[in-house]
């Protein structure tokens, strides 16, 4: 993963807002299969299932969201939909970069103030960076 997304990573992860969430996959090539009180479980390039308690997954090399997989990818539109209450968010590519819309077609960035991103996943981290 090139080094700006490793930092969207990182930025993601400290974000209030942030959760693993199940068919996230990891820097270190871990697909996260369950999610509850007791940890993320997940599942090992090996084929083994590993449990890290709620507090552990960040502090573990590659434990970074892989910016680079469609199914993080859509797992974080999920989290900024669920956050922002509107189900029908959506990116798309403008003169500015990556921007919000909202269901009602407003461009969200101007409603929410989420400056535009360069990237799908760095407008993804803005927007949940920006949420109250």
């Amino acid at each position: 993963m090139e080094n700006d997304k490793v930092e969207i990573s990182q930025r993601l992860v400290a974000c209030k807002h942030f959760r693993w969430m199940p068919g996230m996959r990891t820097l270190g090539d871990w697909r996260v299969i369950n999610v509850d009180s007791d940890g993320v479980e997940v599942v090992t390039d090996l084929s083994e299932v590993v449990l890290f308690h709620s507090g552990d997954l960040p502090h573990i090399p590659s434990s970074l969201p892989d910016l680079n997989d469609p199914a993080t990818l859509g797992c974080l539109l999920a989290l900024v939909r669920e956050i922002c209450g509107d189900s029908e968010m959506h990116l798309t590519l403008g003169g500015a970069g990556w921007v919000w819309l909202s269901g009602e077609s407003r461009v969200a960035n101007v409603v929410l103030d989420i400056p535009a991103g360069k990237t799908e996943a760095e407008a993804i981290t803005l927007a949940l960076e920006a949420a109250p």
